[in-house]
């Protein structure tokens, strides 16, 4: 039969202390350790000074878990100790012996409900929350234990002198799954989603990636006459176009509508109209193409090869909808590259990009080819011809539309995809 006397009470009162502690500085370690410091400098900025004193521990984290495990390591310890003495004296006189690995197993018990699991999972669930509650007194329990933290940051230092830290940072891939959680869990709606996807992968894409091929560059020769520019630019819409000498390998200018329509240049030819033209090769990474486009005040480079052809040409304009998407103009026509024509039957434009077609029909690309056409010639190994068919995967391909130099469209069936066959009984 128990007997409790007023000491018993007092210790029980301080196993409920201790738990309370415990629980507190293992919430503690859990919200510090998910909170969301952007979150926190944000509330911050608004006046939430709660926030600015949880993101000033946050911002020195290695001292601030020195201080948590120092303080629940004390608490632990502690409840163990009284435990033992208050089991001694209340267990009777036969049991008294295992009082220490009665108090033990008790103790764990009741550490891991109420001072670990539970705790923990309702700061890791709201993290931000339980970081601002407790910011405070978390501030004047590092300022107590200054010492104890001086002495284990000495530790640490000596620790990282043996074993160096190595780090990589965080990977484009991981923060792209950054991205993809936050849209699953509702923080970005689709477009949001998107444009920080492309704002990633913004540094990757070349500037032949989405460059204009030179055999649909237009352009006005320099010796041609006004009528004659006239007419280019009324039947392409363009704002501004290439001028060339000879051939269109030869770019040596841009002429700006504007410019050419002003009455006060209306006697002047294309020569003097012109500015001269921005050059990038190839593989200019479209974010440095863009600095040049904008520090240079214009809107066309001209990539050249290594003979100093033309490539292409790149705009402005490719460049941003690489970032915001299809940017379209009240003169623009809008083309489909993917018009489905019949159950499983797709018209597509060999324009379109390889990457987006093998998406469309959730196909790995192993292609380093950058259009439908290229992959097509590729496959076909000479130009196409009007009714040339092979197939890719489940893919039934199908030349409808071609000229002597392009191939222009395709038609692709795609057969549905076979599961494993089970083995048979």
């Amino acid at each position: 039969m128990f007997f409790m006397d007023s000491d018993s009470s007092t210790k029980i009162i301080f196993l409920i202390i201790c738990l309370f502690l415990s629980a507190f500085f293992s919430a503690a370690e859990s919200a510090y350790t998910a909170v969301n410091k952007i979150r926190l400098k944000n509330l911050a900025s608004e006046g939430n000074k709660r926030a600015a004193a949880a993101f000033d521990l946050s911002e020195n984290y290695n001292r601030l878990l020195s201080t948590i495990l120092v303080g629940n390591n004390i608490v632990n310890i502690a409840a163990s100790a009284v435990a033992t003495i208050l089991f001694m004296n209340l267990l009777p006189e036969g049991l008294s012996i295992h009082s220490a690995s009665i108090s033990t197993a008790v103790i764990t018990i009741l550490v891991l409900i109420f001072g670990e699991i539970s705790p923990k999972t309702i700061a890791t669930d709201s993290p931000e929350k339980i970081a601002m509650l407790f910011a405070r007194p978390l501030k004047i329990l590092t300022v107590i234990l200054t010492p104890v933290n001086f002495l284990f940051e000495l530790w640490k230092k000596m620790l990282v002198k043996i074993f160096p830290p190595h780090s990589d940072g965080i990977t484009e891939e991981e923060l792209l799954t950054i991205v993809e959680e936050a849209q699953s869990g509702g923080e970005f709606n689709d477009d949001e989603a998107e444009l920080i996807r492309n704002a990633i992968e913004f540094n990757d894409i070349q500037a032949d990636e989405i460059h204009t091929p030179r055999v649909n560059v237009v352009g006005i020769d320099v010796n041609s006459t006004r009528e004659e520019a006239d007419e280019v630019f009324s039947e392409s819409g363009y704002s501004r176009l290439p001028v060339y000498k000879e051939t269109i390998d030869n770019i040596i200018g841009i002429v700006n509508q504007k410019d050419f329509y002003n009455s006060n240049n209306a006697d002047k030819d294309i020569r003097h109209l012109m500015h001269a033209p921005i050059y990038a090769i190839p593989s200019t990474k479209i974010s440095e193409l863009l600095a040049i486009l904008q520090k240079s005040k214009t809107h066309i480079a001209v990539l050249i090869d290594e003979y100093g052809g033309t490539v292409g040409i790149v705009t402005l304009e490719d460049i941003l909808e690489e970032l915001v998407g299809e940017i379209w103009d009240e003169h623009d026509e809008v083309i489909e590259e993917f018009s489905k024509t019949g159950e499983n039957k797709y018209r597509i434009l060999c324009t379109a990009s390889l990457d987006d077609m093998f998406e469309k029909f959730n196909l790995e690309n192993k292609f380093d080819i950058p259009t439908v056409s290229g992959w097509v010639i590729e496959t076909i190994g000479r130009l196409p011809k009007i009714g040339d068919t092979f197939t890719y995967e489940n893919l039934d391909v199908r030349v409808t539309k071609c000229d002597s130099r392009h191939v222009l469209e395709i038609e692709v069936t795609a057969r549905p995809v076979e599961n494993d066959k089970k083995d048979e009984d």
